[in-house]
């Protein structure tokens, strides 16, 4: 693979996770708890869908065939999408959605902070507008996951399911293969052996203060999404987000 395939597949996964996991925020739009967090969660959604189109815009931009932002957000099918297992899995009760977006968000903290290191001047670029938002995620997220895990029975209870059930996509965050392993040569993009280990303690330190445990998994873990490998939720979103611009690919606004 050459450079600049290599760059146009990591500007693809920096984007698509952040589009798929705003889609996902987008749809509490009206039926938050109370109307605070309805408001702010879709503000998250926002800044993670103009995170995705800056990058994508980018990526439209390396591989050269004149495809836009938009372009590669509505006109690609699912196997073509690289975002991480973790952003599309369903928004379920209010203790999912929010233990899904602080593992992500986490996540995006610790990569974006290398990712400003970047001799790529756009993906530095990048990462330091991300950076200022993703931290306000992080304190967001993690606020709730204090406050629902050391809460109420029923909040630890719904707070330690959702932890439960999404572990098993948090390994597909730090998957790396030879498309990294090349940008990581030119310093372009960063180890994600690095960032997994930072991580790790964020996440345990929050789960621990939050009287959480983290589970115990030593053998099923999902990954795949590098190499467009999804779970079926991704196709149902694909259907709903693609449709008007696949149906009317001429309209305007």
């Amino acid at each position: 693979m050459s450079l600049k395939e290599s760059l146009f597949e990591y500007c693809l996964r920096l984007g698509d996770t952040s589009l798929i996991l705003g889609h996902r925020l987008s749809e509490w739009c009206g039926h938050g708890p109370v109307l605070e967090e309805d408001i702010a969660m879709s503000n998250l959604s926002l800044d993670l869908i103009g995170q995705s189109r800056m990058i994508l815009s980018y990526a439209g931009e390396v591989e050269g065939n004149g495809r836009t932002d938009d372009e590669l957000a509505y006109h690609r099918d699912a196997r073509q999408f690289r975002n991480v297992l973790l952003a599309e899995q369903p928004n379920g009760d209010f203790a999912c959605t929010m233990t899904r977006h602080f593992f992500i968000s986490v996540y995006n903290f610790y990569l974006y902070e290398e990712l400003k290191k970047s001799k790529d001047k756009t993906v530095a670029a990048f990462a330091e507008k991300s950076f200022k938002e993703v931290a306000y995620h992080v304190r967001h997220s993690s606020d709730w996951m204090l406050r629902l895990g050391d809460g109420t029975e029923e909040s630890h209870t719904r707070m330690q399911n959702a932890v439960d059930d999404l572990w098993i996509f948090t390994d597909d965050l730090f998957q790396m293969d030879e498309t990294d392993e090349q940008l990581i040569k030119e310093g372009i993009a960063t180890d994600l052996n690095l960032v997994k280990e930072k991580w790790k303690k964020h996440v345990g330190d929050i789960l621990m203060k939050a009287t959480l445990s983290v589970p115990q998994i030593n053998n099923f873990m999902r990954v795949g999404s590098r190499e467009g490998k999804h779970t079926e939720h991704l196709g149902y979103i694909l259907a709903e987000m693609q449709f008007l611009p696949r149906a009317y690919p001429d309209a305007k606004w």
